[in-house]
């Protein structure tokens, strides 16, 4: 890359894989028909590559092919999941839990469906970024229509506890709903083990194409989700409009490619992790991590200076090294990340 700084910033966004380039260009030029066009060879062309990436896609995270929706990306999928969800209550279950650490398209949706007269809960986090599963005991009730919680967060890559909350959820008939936009293709998902109700993601934090992201929606479960936008019938009624079929192509490509090499990815990324760490420290003994040591993200370091803001040693580095201060949906602000505002810091210790 030449000059280029030192590419430090994967959880905003991961450069496309050239193989997955070369899969997708054939669907922008002689393979160029609506997947939507039934009468003639090129719809059925471009019907079938659809149908078969999005069965790709669901296998990377154990779902049936049917169980996968795609839209412009994980925030239109978080979106689609609550307000959808919330378009069909009932005047009994008008409560919505979520974290206060969860990305700003659950927070800022919820806090929209606040306005409109549901009750929004807003649960806390330890300091090690993880929430208590009494807090969450605590908040469900028959009241609670559907709880949102993330898998991995999206600044400090710890893991929540999901499984266990969709347990809890389980027992008061609740709806569940998770952003997996950093774990699908860096950690196995899998929605049957998760008992998942929904779950949101999307193709370019897997070094796939912008643009393209899925809905997981358990239709065992819930059957009424409302679309959050109309004018046809695409993808089972839920998101009308045009299926971008390159886009989809690059989709699944990155899932078949993440389901061959997550393994070794993961056994890597620890590895070069635990070394920028330990250099870290060598030269800097006081910095501190934040968010839970074991449980995060093989590939995440959130770190702290003391005594030094963020944007000065962004500042100091830019040059040299892409990084992030925060989520790259609100890097335009410089306020401080509302994720390492919700818990104290937390020191680091080595990791397995």
């Amino acid at each position: 890359m030449g000059d280029s700084p030192i590419y430090l910033d994967n959880q905003a966004t991961t450069p496309v894989d050239p193989r997955i380039v070369q899969a997708m260009l054939p669907y922008f030029t002689e393979l160029f028909g609506n997947p939507h066009s039934d009468g003639h060879p090129y719809g059925w062309q471009a019907n079938a590559i659809v149908e078969q990436s999005r069965a790709v896609v669901g296998q990377l995270i154990r779902a049936d092919t049917r169980e996968i929706v795609f839209t412009s990306g994980a925030t239109e999928s978080c979106n689609l999941a609550l307000r959808g969800i919330a378009n069909a209550s009932s005047e009994t279950r008008r409560k919505i839990v979520t974290l206060a650490t969860e990305h700003s398209c659950v927070l800022e949706t919820c806090e929209a469906l606040g306005e409109e007269g549901f009750d929004i809960v807003i649960l806390p986090v330890k300091p090690d970024g993880i929430v208590d599963l009494d807090v969450v005991r605590d908040a469900v009730d028959d009241r609670t229509l559907i709880v949102s919680v993330m898998i991995a967060n999206n600044e400090i890559g710890v893991i929540q506890p999901v499984k266990e909350i969709v347990e809890i959820c389980r027992k008061n008939g609740v709806f569940t709903h998770s952003d997996a936009t950093q774990a699908v293709g860096k950690i196995p998902v899998d929605v049957r083990s998760l008992d998942i109700d929904f779950l949101s993601f999307s193709a370019h934090k897997l070094y796939g194409p912008k643009g393209i992201g899925a809905l997981f929606v358990n239709w065992n479960r819930f059957k009424n989700v409302k679309p959050i936008v109309t004018g046809g019938g695409q993808e089972r009624g839920l998101r009308p409009g045009t299926v971008a079929v390159p886009l989809v192509v690059g989709f699944g490509e990155a899932c078949r490619i993440s389901s061959e090499e997550m393994t070794d990815d993961i056994e890597h990324t620890i590895k070069l992790k635990n070394l920028l760490y330990d250099l870290l420290v060598e030269s800097k003994p006081d910095i501190h991590l934040f968010g839970h040591q074991i449980n995060r993200l093989p590939g995440n370091l959130n770190i702290g200076f003391p005594g030094i803001p963020g944007d000065e040693i962004i500042e100091r580095v830019g040059e040299q090294i892409a990084m992030s201060t925060g989520s790259a949906c609100s890097s335009v602000s410089v306020k401080a990340s509302h994720v390492i505002s919700a818990f104290e810091w937390k020191r680091y210790s080595p990791m397995d």
